[in-house]
């Protein structure tokens, strides 16, 4: 469970800013700005998600630095109620996880950078090519020689990218987990593809997420550089120009990143989610677990993007 995955780190002080205040918009509020976003989303080019924990609570996984946060918990001298806290295993997609799927088999998305380990996105059976995972996923193994990625049936006994006593299926190498420890460097392959959908990015939305760790909350910021650039090249720059590249933010608390934001959402992200695909007539269908590929009778299934080339180097022994 995250408490476990939270508890598991190395220590660590500067957690950000924990326990602000959550805001909730009004219904008329509400209203009037997903029917802006839908009509953004139908009219991008090149929509890619941002998502943090706060799209994962609704599975019963307690974010880090909300009122009653893990971080905001421990720096009251606290620890959640591992009673009310349901393990990874145990845990299901939301109806956001479900939908940003859907949205993305109707083309609406086309690309997602999760900040989240807990493996929900992988057992919604998201198409490893529209995936960027920067911190690891507790179902997700990786050999340390070819680099090939393998999907668990259970969570991994191991975080920091230690071995699981694994071998790799492909080259009888090693495996060890994904999942990051502070201060450990994002895996190449993830942030690579992730800066990459940045770049073409036309319309950035932020999904539950503080926008507090780096390097991951810079990368929303990239539509701002192609509005600075096309800004430049006309003779009046106009805010409201729907030519330009729009930053979305839809948390419950504010972020220092707001003031670039064109639009703004304090609500629920499943209560937001709901709304836009009714906006986009969009049908969502519940979990199956027979498609979660974690719930396999089969262990250590492959899962590599299709542009995946096996090594036997590291990218920094081999450059």
């Amino acid at each position: 469970m995250s408490a476990n995955y939270a508890s598991g780190l190395s220590e660590y002080k500067n957690k950000g800013t924990c326990g602000t205040k959550e805001l909730i918009d009004s219904d008329k509020k509400l209203a009037r700005n997903t029917k802006i976003l839908a009509e953004w989303i139908r009219e991008s080019k090149h929509c890619v998600l941002f998502c943090g924990a706060g799209i994962s609570t609704a599975a019963g996984i307690p974010d880090f630095r909300g009122p009653n946060g893990i971080w905001t918990l421990e720096k009251r001298g606290q620890k959640p109620d591992e009673s009310k806290v349901k393990s990874f295993d145990q845990c299901i997609p939301t109806f956001s996880h479900r939908a940003i799927i859907t949205m993305i088999n109707k083309g609406f998305v086309k690309h997602v950078v999760s900040q989240n380990i807990d493996g929900l996105f992988l057992k919604a059976d998201i198409d490893r090519e529209n995936l960027s995972e920067l911190h690891g996923n507790y179902f997700v193994d990786e050999c340390i020689e070819c680099h090939s990625r393998f999907i668990r049936n259970r969570p991994s006994p191991t975080m920091g990218c230690k071995f699981t006593g694994d071998k790799c299926g492909q080259c009888d190498g090693l495996i060890h987990d994904t999942i990051l420890d502070w201060e450990q460097e994002l895996p190449d392959d993830e942030f690579d593809r992730a800066q990459i959908e940045s770049e073409k990015c036309d319309l950035a939305i932020c999904l539950g997420t503080s926008l507090q760790i780096e390097p991951a909350n810079l990368l929303p910021l990239e539509v701002l550089k192609k509005s600075e650039i096309q800004s430049e090249n006309t003779d009046v720059y106009d805010p409201n120009d729907d030519r330009l590249n729009k930053l979305v933010i839809i948390n419950l608390q504010r972020t220092k990143f707001d003031r670039h934001a064109d639009l703004i959402i304090h609500h629920y992200v499943d209560k937001v989610m709901e709304i836009i695909c009714q906006q986009l007539m969009i049908q969502v269908g519940p979990y199956e677990s027979a498609l979660d590929p974690t719930k396999s009778s089969h262990d250590l299934i492959p899962w590599n993007r299709k542009d995946f080339k096996p090594t036997n180097k590291s990218r920094n022994e081999s450059s």
